[in-house]
């Protein structure tokens, strides 16, 4: 494979990446849309749809891993196809993830919501906004926008720990809630693990970058 075709099959990878990322950021928009709507059968129909995200994910990891073996990258290429590899898992987890929201809808079923969906909904808009500009960070190599995105998992933080307070005083106000109060925190904090995987994403274009594994965890790491 000439050097041509090799950096063309990279921007073709990184592509594929961010049609990917545009799918699960469409499940995840869907899901938390049927779960104010009450929209069972939709909810339905989305976890059906998940298998396209699998699908899609095996596809590009196999062209990853074909790259490798046939033109076997070093330094700086190898890096971005390594954090491709992690980063294309890291988006079928939160595929998983508008998954599970679909399945909570289901769960809940005909019963009314024991409370309107405020905070979730926020929650929701800012993974969107946190995967969108991740992956548009790896696509530029932006170390800034990488960094920046990090911190923005604290605002995801603080909304689901106001969602857990407000669930749990509706359960000492009525216990006959549990059983939705259990599904929505379940909701609640899948959402708060997809934040965090779009924070390991912008680690993987650190590293991508800098050939510095970080965890994000430690905020001198960011530097």
């Amino acid at each position: 494979m000439s050097r041509t075709t090799f950096e063309l099959q990279l921007v073709k990878l990184q592509e594929d990446i961010l049609a990917l990322g545009s799918l699960v950021q469409e499940a995840l928009l869907e899901a938390m849309d049927h779960l104010r709507a009450r929209d069972v059968a939709a909810s339905r129909a989305l976890v059906q749809r998940d298998r396209v995200i699998d699908d899609k994910r095996y596809a590009i990891e196999a062209d990853a891993l074909a790259l490798i073996a046939m033109q076997q990258p070093m330094a700086g290429d190898m890096r971005m196809i390594a954090a491709s590899l992690f980063i294309v898992n890291e988006l079928e987890r939160i595929g998983d993830y508008a998954k599970s929201l679909g399945r909570v809808n289901i769960r809940i079923g005909d019963e009314p919501l024991m409370k309107p969906l405020v905070d979730m909904p926020r929650m929701t808009e800012q993974i969107d906004r946190m995967l969108g500009h991740s992956l548009q960070a790896f696509v530029a190599r932006d170390l800034d926008l990488a960094r920046a995105i990090i911190r923005e998992d604290e605002i995801v933080d603080d909304l689901y720990d106001q969602i857990y307070a407000e669930l749990m005083t509706l359960i000492m106000q009525d216990v006959s809630k549990i059983r939705q109060a259990n599904l929505l925190l379940m909701a609640a904090h899948n959402l708060e693990r997809a934040a965090d995987r779009c924070t390991n994403i912008c680690e993987r274009v650190i590293y991508c970058v800098t050939g510095k594994l970080i965890d994000a965890g430690w905020e001198e790491d960011l530097g």
